[in-house]
């Protein structure tokens, strides 16, 4: 790593499983790290035992590593990354500020959810309160534990170049694979997405994989739709932040949101799930909140809307499985290549085009 991010400050906020394993990974590559717990008795512990025994057992915490509480403040951080859950996301960001972020701190979000009562994305209210080149947002396929013993593929996302950059650069001298991409939103959207997938996939796979693959495609088309009013790109969608987080979800034993479907459809009700899991459970704050948004913006959404109402126990699952079989997307635009499949094919010509000129 360059010496210049090797003698910047990085502060994460949030000692859960991910944001444990970003600090771990940052203090790997050099950064002088410092993780923040909810409250002080809690980075007391951490600080004490060099583990997280609740959220990420058995990855002892590197020696530079620093632990706080998030009493400490933000004062002499140049990267700040919240690693909070979405749903209490909007009080941290608006309590930025009063933590002392410096006027050239840079904050990047690493939720995968959408922040209440609009269910908007992270980075919207980061860039209102910041402008666009201090914001920035973490996605790819990123399972905790194995992210810092085996690596990962993430995507490092923003506005500025020069920061999505410098991200990639701290990821990669800790030996994770990270792309860097200038769709933030884009990023965002996709990761709710799976989320919301790979529930829906959860609460519909006893009843066939084939109603369980209909349920993930079709709340990914309906997503789509959404984020491409918003300028996102269809690459988001379909590389490591969507199809491959995707997929890494839904095969993970230990994924929290694919369980939560499960347990939907075996009759928990929505509240007992998170203490079942012994995790906060993105997809069950994110996905009401997603249908509300896409409903707000007239993006017709039959399966998101019903797996919102699933959650909040107003559909039973008989209903809504009989919904996923059931639905059929608005048809193909014949005759115009607009949006994903416009972007997709002016990418095929290139390419041609490419090879054509090095071939003459």
């Amino acid at each position: 790593m360059p010496d210049r991010l090797r003698n910047r400050r990085a502060v994460v906020v949030g000692a859960g499983s991910f944001g444990t394993a970003v600090a771990v990974l940052l203090a790997r590559a050099g950064m002088r790290t410092t993780l923040q717990a909810r409250t002080a008795a809690q980075a007391q512990r951490l600080a004490q035992e060099r583990v997280n025994t609740a959220y990420l057992p058995e990855v002892g915490f590197p020696r530079e590593l620093r632990v706080e509480s998030i009493s400490e403040g933000l004062g002499r951080a140049d990267y700040v990354f919240l690693g909070v859950p979405s749903r209490g996301l909007d009080e941290v960001i608006a309590g930025l500020g009063a933590a002392g972020l410096g006027a050239g701190a840079a904050v990047i979000s690493l939720a995968k959810g959408l922040v209440p009562p609009d269910g908007r994305a992270p980075t919207v209210l980061l860039r209102e309160l910041l402008g666009p080149d201090r914001v920035a947002c973490v996605g790819g396929p990123a399972h905790a534990r194995e992210m810092v013993s085996e690596g990962a593929g993430l995507v490092a996302a923003s506005s500025s170049e020069a920061l999505a950059d410098s991200l990639a650069r701290m990821f990669t001298a800790a030996g994770v694979v990270c792309e860097v991409s200038s769709d933030p939103v884009g990023v965002e959207l996709a990761g709710a997405a799976k989320n919301a997938a790979a529930l829906a996939a959860g609460a519909t796979e006893a009843q066939g994989l084939n109603a369980a693959g209909a349920a993930a495609g079709h709340i990914f088309a309906e997503v789509w739709r959404f984020a491409e009013r918003h300028g996102a790109r269809p690459e988001s969608l379909i590389g490591l932040a969507g199809t491959g987080d995707l997929v890494a979800t839904a095969l993970a034993p230990q994924s929290r949101n694919r369980r939560a479907g499960e347990l939907l459809a075996a009759g928990v009700p929505t509240a007992e799930i998170p203490a079942r899991i012994g995790q906060a459970v993105e997809a069950l704050e994110s996905v009401p909140l997603l249908a509300q948004a896409l409903g707000t913006a007239g993006v017709d959404a039959p399966v998101t809307a019903a797996l919102g109402r699933l959650i909040s126990g107003e559909l039973p699952l008989d209903d809504w499985v009989a919904l996923v079989r059931t639905t059929v997307p608005p048809p193909a635009r014949f005759g115009r290549r607009d949006g994903l499949f416009r972007r997709l094919w002016a990418r095929v010509r290139s390419w041609f085009a490419r090879d054509a000129r090095r071939a003459s």
